[in-house]
């Protein structure tokens, strides 16, 4: 587990942040730098076709060791971390044999990591829990599925007597701003199917996801003299501020859990003169999806009648799409990922996203993938963490569908 935990480390020190305002592929020059290094990891250890195109995409092969024909089967992460906090300068703590306390991150900031908050954390006491210092986020999300991905195709390269068919290795750009899979070549990539390694919990496996959207509401507003201002100014802030409330108020990410979609407000940008408002807009459901970007648009247009001119303009943008469609009818490929927790002593915990994954587009684009657990918590944040133990775990589940596969096709 050693070799797990430092390879790990190697890949989160690696500043690999995307940018969501950057229209370039990849969105950060930084992700050439963790790319670089996978490259040589995966033909150090014995992969073969490395290849790293002109869009940060990375694809490897591990050759069938059978004589007969088997699926081809494929593991994917993605290298990016996420725009919403700090990856520079990443400080990984261990905590050993983690016996469910307080953890303290950063003592002179008073930054706590907290069971009595985040009680996902009793389920790995005894564990190893490798933190942030709470100034930064963690990049298990998703170095973890990098790592784990890697950690297995070393593992059966070193063990031949483990039969498996061809597998193919996928590493993508700018996952965490929408782009992952936009220039993901499928034909090349020649998988029958997909995992992707982005998951949280040991034991989720998911195939369904959000119906996603965003958008951009920019109010024009006036600005004048405040002392003169009278039946003159318009203050952009103060119409954004309307317009956010005339919004289903409980339909928001902190009061929805399970198959509940939401508005989320998530950047915020304004002056007298211009305000913008960035949203999501998510569910799992595409006709209630379909009504949500209906309301949207219509509490514009009735703030643009009460307001007498077109000040609210308001752009929205389908992201992706909920790959349950795409999945159901390939459902076997759940049942081997699903086949192999259980032979692992490990509890499937099949549920929907609350998000997406490379994967929904990608089954979409002709390549059925599923996402597995990749073992990390607190996505996005000082707060993020992994248990070592955890990457153990799905480098073992990946190992174990592989063999699967084999087996059935036999």
């Amino acid at each position: 587990m050693q070799k797990i935990i430092d390879r790990f480390v190697k890949y989160i020190t690696v500043d690999t942040q995307s940018d969501p305002n950057n229209p370039a592929f990849p969105s950060t020059e930084k992700q050439w730098d963790l790319a670089r290094i996978l490259v040589e990891d995966l033909k150090e250890i014995g992969m073969e076709d490395v290849t790293l195109d002109d869009n940060c995409y990375i694809m490897a092969t591990l050759p069938s060791n059978v004589n007969f024909k088997v699926p081809t089967i494929g593991f994917i992460a993605h290298i990016d971390t996420s725009p919403d906090y700090s990856g520079t300068n990443v400080k990984p703590q261990f905590h050993p044999n983690y016996n469910g306390d307080d953890i303290v991150l950063n003592k002179e900031e008073k930054i706590v990591l907290s069971p009595s908050y985040f009680d996902d954390l009793l389920l790995y006491k005894g564990q190893t829990l490798i933190t942030t210092d709470g100034t930064t986020l963690l990049g298990a999300d998703d170095k973890a599925g990098i790592t784990e991905i890697i950690s297995a195709m070393e593992y059966l390269i070193q063990n031949p007597e483990i039969k498996h068919g061809k597998i193919r290795v996928g590493f993508t750009p700018d996952e965490e701003v929408g782009k992952g899979a936009h220039m993901f070549d499928v034909e090349k990539f020649g998988a029958d199917w997909a995992y992707t390694m982005d998951g949280s919990q040991v034991g989720e496996l998911e195939y369904e996801n959000f119906n996603a959207a965003g958008a951009t509401v920019t109010i024009n507003g006036k600005i004048v003299h405040p002392g003169y201002a009278k039946g003159k100014m318009i203050n952009s802030m103060l119409i954004a501020s309307e317009f956010i409330a005339s919004l289903p108020k409980n339909e928001v990410p902190e009061k929805t859990e399970g198959y509940e979609g939401f508005y989320h407000l998530h950047t915020m940008n304004g002056e007298v003169e211009k305000t913008e408002l960035q949203y999501i807009i998510r569910d799992h459901d595409l006709k209630i999806f379909e009504e949500r970007k209906v309301v949207f648009q219509k509490v514009a247009d009735a703030l643009n009648k009460k307001l007498g001119s077109a000040i609210i303009q308001v752009e929205i943008k389908d992201q992706y799409f909920n790959m349950r469609e795409k999945i159901e009818p390939v459902m076997h490929i759940v049942d081997i990922a699903e086949e192999a927790m259980k032979q692992l002593d490990i509890k499937p915990l099949i549920k929907a996203i609350r998000g997406g994954t490379d994967g929904s587009q990608l089954s979409y684009k002709g390549l059925p993938c599923p996402n597995i657990f990749a073992g990390g918590h607190n996505f996005h944040g000082r707060y993020e963490y992994v248990a070592a133990e955890s990457m153990q775990l799905a480098t073992d589940v990946i190992i174990k569908i592989a063999q699967i596969t084999t087996e059935r096709a036999n």
